[in-house]
C-alpha cells in the first residue's frame, strides 16, 4: 500500500486501508444474485453501509481528518479552492439510451 499524503497519516491510512479490503471482499463474496428482487438488493446495501460504518466509519473520520490537516499544512487547500472556481464539478449529462447503431 502506497504512503499517505503527510507521514504522520500513513498509520491511518493502512489502518482505513486493511479495514476497507477486509469490508469490501465481504461485500463482493455474497454477491447479491441477478435474480434478487430490488427489494432485497437495497436491504443488503443498507447493511453492508451500516456494517462499513460501524467496523471502518471512526477510522475513515480520523484518516480524512488527518489528510484535510495536511492539505491545509502544505497550503494545498488554496489551490484545491481555486482549481474549484476555475472548473466546479457539475451534474453529469443524463445518459442516452443506448441503441444498436450500425452504420
Amino acid at each position: 500500500m502506497s504512503q499517505s499524503l503527510s507521514e504522520e497519516c500513513t498509520p491511518l491510512k493502512r489502518k482505513y486501508d486493511a479495514c476497507f479490503n477486509a469490508w469490501f471482499e465481504g461485500y463482493l463474496e455474497p454477491a447479491v444474485s441477478a435474480s434478487a428482487n430490488a427489494e432485497q438488493r437495497t436491504k443488503f446495501a443498507q447493511q453492508k453501509a451500516a456494517e462499513f460504518e460501524s467496523s471502518c466509519g471512526k477510522i475513515w473520520q480520523e484518516y480524512r481528518q488527518c489528510i484535510q490537516k495536511a492539505v491545509k499544512d502544505k497550503g494545498l487547500d488554496v489551490l484545491l479552492d481555486q482549481a474549484r472556481a476555475e472548473n466546479p464539478l457539475k451534474e453529469p449529462p443524463p445518459s442516452e439510451p443506448t441503441s444498436d447503431r450500425r452504420s
